[in-house]
């Protein structure tokens, strides 16, 4: 399923602009209306970039008129005092910019920084780290773009592209089998991916026969025994991952997959300054 990250940018970045300026900058009236500036934005710590698209849709917002250019690009690594961007033109509009452009971008740069912190960690297996549905309200596509930025990939966008057969779907269904095979039935093209707390819902989900298997706060023994009994069913280990030692140890066990919620949830804004050029 090809994802469309930037569907809805222009109203993300509407709403932002809107609770930010309300009725209109007082400060920035101060301001000679006739004063063109340029400022320029760097970072004062190390990361990787990102959240390109969604700066330009704000100072375009702002005032079209305003030229944005970029000196680094998303996931691009960038370095304390780095410049990543300037940006020319009217003094208020880009001071009433700032604050809304710049939340985008620490909020997505932090995403994917934390994306491939994690990322370099397993670099040496075959595992690939995927995010979850533990987003930012109203940035899930974003954040989700982050992730890719930071060498990550996505699970499922939300609840309409694939299924993930939990507890209580499968004790409303009556058992594993009849879950998996409702959504057969009901969506035949979607994803069918079943959770299991257990080698014995282990066994029962292989047999019949769902796309993935997510092992839910699995023991490393475990896990490896999933590994070597399985055939062609993707496997995504989940849950109970607070720390590198834990992550490195589940991921050299051959799981497909390893979800983390914390790269998108647990995250510290990259820390960013506007200068105006003197």
């Amino acid at each position: 399923m090809s994802i469309d990250f930037f569907k809805g940018l222009e109203q993300t970045a509407t709403a932002a602009i809107d609770e930010d300026l309300g009725d209109g900058d007082i400060t920035a009236a101060l301001i000679n209306d006739n004063k063109q500036v340029t400022a320029t934005v760097i970072t004062r710590e190390a990361g990787i970039l990102c959240g390109e698209a969604w700066v330009n849709e704000v100072f375009r917002q702002i005032n079209s008129e305003l030229e944005v250019v970029w000196q680094a690009r998303d996931g691009e690594a960038v370095e304390p005092d780095q410049v990543l961007f300037g940006v020319t033109g009217h003094a208020r509009s880009i001071l009433s910019a700032e604050r809304p452009a710049l939340n985008f971008l620490q909020t997505l740069s932090a995403t994917a920084t934390s994306t491939a912190a994690y990322c370099s960690l397993i670099s040496h297996t075959e595992t690939t780290l995927l995010d979850t549905r533990k987003t930012l309200p109203g940035l899930r596509l974003a954040q989700k773009y982050a992730v890719t930025c930071g060498g990550g990939a996505n699970h499922r966008i939300g609840l309409f592209d694939a299924f993930l057969l939990k507890e209580n779907h499968i004790e409303a269904c009556g058992s594993i089998p009849e879950a998996i095979k409702q959504a057969r039935l009901n969506q035949p093209d979607a994803r069918v991916e079943v959770e299991v707390e257990s080698l014995d819902e282990f066994r029962i989900a292989v047999d019949a026969e769902p796309d993935w298997i997510m092992l839910d706060n699995f023991s490393l023994e475990d896990l490896r025994i999933a590994v070597v009994n399985n055939n062609h069913i993707k496997l995504e280990a989940s849950g109970g991952i607070e720390n590198p030692e834990d992550l490195i140890a589940i991921a050299e066990t051959g799981v497909d997959y390893i979800s983390i919620g914390a790269l998108t949830k647990h995250i510290q804004a990259m820390d960013l300054s506007m200068r105006l050029d003197r």
